[in-house]
């Protein structure tokens, strides 16, 4: 099974991610493409790669209820998942430990010592397995992009990525992670690496946890296509 060290990748994301405040000296690279080549090229790169890692954060989120508010994770094919989940249970965080593999989860909370069957929905959750799945998953946070415009380039640990600002349906962030109000269109910031189509980071803001409330999630998507080999956990 895949093992994460959380802090020391985060440090690392956070300090690759300020780098974005310099703007990228383009003047030898390849033409800007544009965001309809980008997002079709980011599209086509997510539904391709074997895995992906990912870290989620979010902000502005209200206290009551139970939800996803963060995690980080291995999403790989043939559909499988395996990591820590950040989730709002009556009010206290909890981090929970998340497998998924051949349409079942397990999950581990903080005061259990083994894993257990789990049903995600009880967690505020998805199936995580299904992140990278081709018609679900994150690749629809930029298929179904629209008034995309792209704002400028910077780097990102050395590599050039375009800044595509647009909008999703509410459906497609509520089939993806959540959201109280799924027929109200989501703003997305999304960064893509020119050269390969990753979907390096994207930033969406809408009411995801209550109808009133704009929140944000941020996703950093990185280690596309790494092998990882994710199995059932011994159930206690």
């Amino acid at each position: 099974m895949p093992t994460f060290s959380t802090g020391g990748r985060i440090v690392a994301t956070a300090l690759s991610l300020t780098l974005l405040l310099a703007p990228a000296a383009c003047s030898d690279e390849a033409p800007q493409q544009s965001p309809t080549e980008l997002l079709d090229k980011a599209e086509t790169t997510l539904d391709e790669t074997p895995s992906v890692h990912f870290l989620l954060t979010s902000q502005d989120v209200p206290q009551e209820g139970s939800r996803l508010i963060g995690g980080e994770g291995v999403a790989a094919r043939p559909p499988a998942f395996q990591g820590k989940l950040d989730v709002l249970i009556n009010g206290g965080k909890a981090s929970v430990e998340v497998i998924s593999v051949s349409g079942k989860v397990y999950a581990k909370l903080p005061f259990q010592s083994s894993f257990a069957a789990a049903d995600p929905k009880t967690l505020g959750l998805s199936d995580p397995a299904l992140l990278i799945d081709t018609e679900t998953g994150l690749s629809r946070l930029v298929s179904e992009l629209s008034e995309a415009s792209t704002v400028g380039e910077a780097r990102i640990d050395g590599q050039i990525v375009s800044e595509i600002h647009g909008k999703v349906p509410g459906q497609v962030v509520a089939d993806v992670f959540t959201s109280a109000n799924p027929g109200e269109p989501v703003d997305v910031v999304a960064f893509i690496v020119n050269d390969s189509g990753e979907l390096r980071r994207a930033v969406l803001k809408g009411p995801f946890f209550e109808k009133d409330v704009r929140s944000t999630f941020t996703l950093v998507l990185d280690q596309y296509g790494e092998k990882v080999v994710i199995s059932a956990p011994p159930v206690g």
